[in-house]
């Protein structure tokens, strides 16, 4: 019973030693992806950079203990950090102590949820919400990321906030105020991410960037003529954080704070369940809901951001070798060495090139081949993805999923009653013919 609870305790006692070269290689890897990740998506929800190593270290450990994949990578990603920015700077300006105050109230909250959907056992159902509205709503929040990460990109101060079109009509006219060696350096990096992936695939194309960015900018100084750059990272391991818990906050916050349940719960099982099939194992949705529910209640307690499983870095994970959850492990192990004594490094990082990170990372999630395929084969899908697509992109990433959703369940009775109509219709036929 107890092994059900606490899968590692399976794992553990049990480990096979053949199995450690491969998870240390693996911890590795995906440890020198996610420190860059990590920033670029604290970033993203308008947080210092530190709060994404913070949100790689204690949830990673817990994920470990309660999850029952053996090579999902947990950690900040962009979809979630797009939720947490979209949900908290209504509420409070960004980087100030009360916007991160509700930034860990949203990740303990989500948590909860994640945490209490596992215990109820309702992780099964959530497979109900169709592949329409999730693709839908991840193209349209991949387009929301870049657009926010434009002001990083642009050396601009865009007010990305406002929404898509008002970015899309302020924009020409803000051209002249573009920062050029801003802009070179973000396109510089997008370039050669594009060309790493597809000519050396293994190679850690992010830090490689991360690395001759960071020379670069300290060789030439050109912080001085106004490249932004990151700046001093705190050293040390995150401190105990209590969330404020009030009860206004969380009312506010609930609505968000399900999106980033749900949404981090989808990306992480579908990946798990991806990997498991090859690996030949099986995954307990519930069991995953409580891992992932476990990991974001611990990291909201240790300043950290709402995490999920990672597509990108859980492919690589298990690509490099990971067997077990220990490659997990010695990841969180490296970026808490990294915390303790190398931020120091990333000091000259320009954030241009996490902004490139991002922007390159979720060019993935445009999926437009699964809109055309809806339409070739079911159209009310099709239009569901529509649906959902559209009003993520013009009412923001919470309002957007809640109409697809709803817009999914009424085309679903829709086509169910047309069913039953013409089903009566061959019945009261056939029954003539009878006579």
């Amino acid at each position: 019973m107890l092994k059900r609870i606490i899968p590692a305790l399976e794992w553990i006692p049990n480990y096979n030693k053949m199995n450690l070269t491969g998870d240390l290689s693996a911890g590795l890897i995906v440890a020198i992806m996610l420190i860059p990740q990590g920033m670029a998506y604290a970033m993203l929800a308008q947080l210092p950079p530190v709060y994404g190593l913070y949100a790689s270290t204690i949830p990673l450990v817990i994920y470990a203990l309660f999850g029952t994949s053996r090579q999902l990578a947990v950690g900040p990603v962009a979809m979630v950090s797009l939720l947490v920015l979209t949900g908290v700077t209504s509420m409070a300006e960004p980087g100030t102590n009360t916007y991160i105050s509700l930034v860990l109230l949203l990740m303990l909250l989500s948590g909860i949820l994640q945490f209490l959907m596992g215990v109820l056992k309702i992780g099964s159902l959530i497979h109900f919400i169709p592949h329409s509205v999730i693709s839908g709503f991840t193209s349209a929040a991949a387009i929301l990321i870049g657009l926010s990460q434009l002001n990083y990109l642009l050396g601009i101060d865009l007010n990305t906030n406002k929404g898509t079109f008002h970015v899309l009509f302020e924009l020409p006219s803000r051209m002249n105020e573009v920062h050029l060696i801003t802009l070179s350096i973000g396109l510089f990096s997008m370039l050669l991410l594009i060309l790493l992936k597809r000519t050396v695939p293994k190679l850690p194309a992010q830090i490689v960037v991360v690395v001759l960015s960071v020379l670069v900018l300290n060789l030439f100084q050109l912080q001085q003529q106004g490249v932004e750059i990151v700046g001093e990272i705190p050293r040390g391991l995150p401190s105990l954080s209590i969330p404020r818990l009030d009860m206004t906050s969380i009312r506010d916050l609930f609505l968000i704070a399900l999106a980033v349940a749900l949404i981090g719960f989808m990306e992480s099982i579908a990946m798990a369940k991806v990997i498991a099939a090859k690996e030949g194992y099986n995954i307990e949705p519930n069991q995953e809901l409580i891992a992932i529910g476990l990991s974001n209640i611990g990291g909201a307690f240790f300043s950290g951001s709402p995490v999920a499983g990672s597509l990108s870095r859980s492919a690589v994970n298990h690509q490099a070798g990971a067997k077990t959850p220990l490659a997990t492990i010695i990841t969180a192990i490296i970026i808490s060495l990294t915390l303790l004594f190398f931020t120091d490094l990333f000091y000259y990082l320009p954030h241009a090139v996490l902004a490139a990170i991002i922007i390159v990372a979720i060019s993935s999630l445009i999926d437009t081949k699964t809109a055309v395929q809806l339409f070739r084969n079911n159209r009310p899908q099709g239009w569901t993805w529509v649906m959902t697509f559209v009003a993520t992109l013009t009412l923001g990433v919470e309002t957007g999923l809640v109409i697809g959703i709803l817009y999914a369940c009424l085309v679903s009775f829709s086509l169910k009653r047309r069913s039953r109509s013409v089903s009566k219709k061959i019945s009261s036929r056939n029954h003539s013919n009878s006579e």
